[in-house]
């Protein structure tokens, strides 16, 4: 039988998302939003209150702990899902996880700010590390590499030691080849074909294509919200590949084309 995946739920809090910005920055709406994605089929949210796009602006620290912390807190408050803080720094973390959040998605993968390895390995909290070239503002400016898999692999691998060497648990460690953080299309569909070469490296591999510009200049789709159906190809075929949580916009869609393609890669229908 295949093992066990997740749907990850993005609950962006911030005015300038790529994809959603704005339509969640209100805290009622925020909470609202990820209620329902629970019921949707989420078991994980993923709340965060600074913007990665390509090009983006820092958010101050006090800015973006205030956005994030008590929508974590009220959904904490109601149950249903593990709460993670997409963040890379150290005391919106720790807010993040007093509040009553178990995970901590950094896409820096413990560069911008190494402290908070110790602080997630303190905690027994899970951890998600992502690769990108650079930072949000410059990852998407001519991007090269020898191999992209063999880089983001031997990346991913170093990353996953450190944290190790910092405390924190094989087990609690997972891996993000970060599609669209620094790649060009021809990048993000050769991860995406060689996936299981990042799988083998041994930790859960979470898989972020949701809306990406990407798969809007594969299939013609300017605004993000019309790209629901290829991200659901590339999570199926990411599936396929060994990849076992999924950060989604749209959840409901994703479950329903993860569920028949688990049923179908086990072979019962069950």
């Amino acid at each position: 039988m295949a093992p066990a995946y997740r749907i990850m739920g993005i609950v962006n809090v911030t005015p300038d998302s790529f994809s959603d910005g704005g339509e969640w920055f209100e805290r009622e709406a925020a909470v609202a939003h990820g209620r329902q994605l629970v019921e949707e089929g989420a078991s994980i949210l993923d709340v965060g209150g600074e913007s990665t796009r390509p090009f983006a602006d820092p958010v101050p620290l006090e800015e973006e702990r205030a956005r994030v912390v008590p929508v974590i807190a009220a959904l904490v408050a109601q149950g249903g899902a593990q709460l993670s803080v997409d963040t890379m720094k150290l005391e919106v973390a720790r807010a993040a996880l007093d509040a009553g959040a178990t995970y901590v998605n950094d896409v820096t993968a413990f560069r911008h700010d190494p402290a908070i390895a110790a602080l997630v390995a303190e905690r027994g909290c899970d951890c998600c590390l992502m690769h990108m070239l650079g930072d949000p503002r410059t990852m998407q400016v001519d991007p090269r590499y020898d191999d992209v898999v063999s880089d983001v692999k031997a990346f991913l691998e170093d990353r996953a030691a450190f944290a190790v060497r910092e405390g924190i648990a094989e087990e609690r460690i997972m891996v993000d080849p970060g599609i669209g953080f620094g790649k060009t299309v021809e990048h993000n569909l050769e991860l995406l074909r060689r996936l299981d070469e990042i799988v083998a490296l041994g930790f859960t591999v979470v898989i972020g294509t949701s809306r990406k510009g990407f798969l809007g200049r594969l299939v013609g789709r300017e605004d993000p919200h019309d790209r629901v159906a290829a991200t659901v190809a590339t999570n199926v075929l990411a599936l396929e590949r060994g990849a076992r949580v999924f950060r989604v916009h749209d959840v409901a869609a994703t479950a329903d084309a993860l569920t028949v393609t688990a049923a179908t890669l086990r072979g019962d229908g069950a």
